[in-house]
């Protein structure tokens, strides 16, 4: 079988650029069964309620939904289960200190595959009060708004 090459996302979690400030981001292999990956390749999960934490030295993913593969029989997984990260040390405790601050969490933003491998790309995210929820959606509105004219005015030739 040749070798896969490039990548190819599998889900990602649009509400966390919403619902959170981006500060640090990670790329991290999981640990997954058989049916797993087969469930993956056929491009189904979801990360809406999924979160990662640290355990002693050790990261893990809990919370993410990827559904049992259809021709699986007693082999299938648990749907939501826990998934351990596989990350270098240091990031592991640069994660772990960054979350013992306060205020900060670490969330998962896609889930690929990367040279065939399976990858989820975590971040270190502070949560967003409703107000700065509002001024961000505000900002993209005017944007639009503005490069909407830019673009009519660009096309009257003026």
């Amino acid at each position: 079988m040749p070798k896969e090459k490039g990548s190819k996302v599998v889900a990602t979690n649009r509400k966390a650029r919403h619902d959170y400030t981006i500060e640090d981001t990670y790329e991290a292999g999981l640990v997954l069964t058989g049916t797993e990956v087969k469930s993956l390749r056929e491009g189904r999960a979801s990360l809406v309620d999924g979160y990662a934490f640290i355990d002693g030295n050790e990261a893990w993913l809990d919370a993410v939904h990827i559904p049992q593969w259809g021709s699986g029989s007693w082999t299938n997984h648990a749907t939501r289960r826990k998934r351990k990260l596989l990350l270098h040390k240091a990031q592991i405790i640069k994660m772990s200190q960054k979350t013992k601050e306060g205020g900060y969490t670490l969330i998962p933003l896609s889930i690929y595959f990367s040279e065939g491998k399976a990858k989820v790309e975590i971040a270190v995210a502070k949560g967003k009060r409703e107000y700065d929820k509002r001024q961000a959606l505000r900002e993209r509105q005017d944007k639009r708004e503005s490069d909407r004219a830019m673009s009519t005015r660009s096309v009257r030739g003026e």
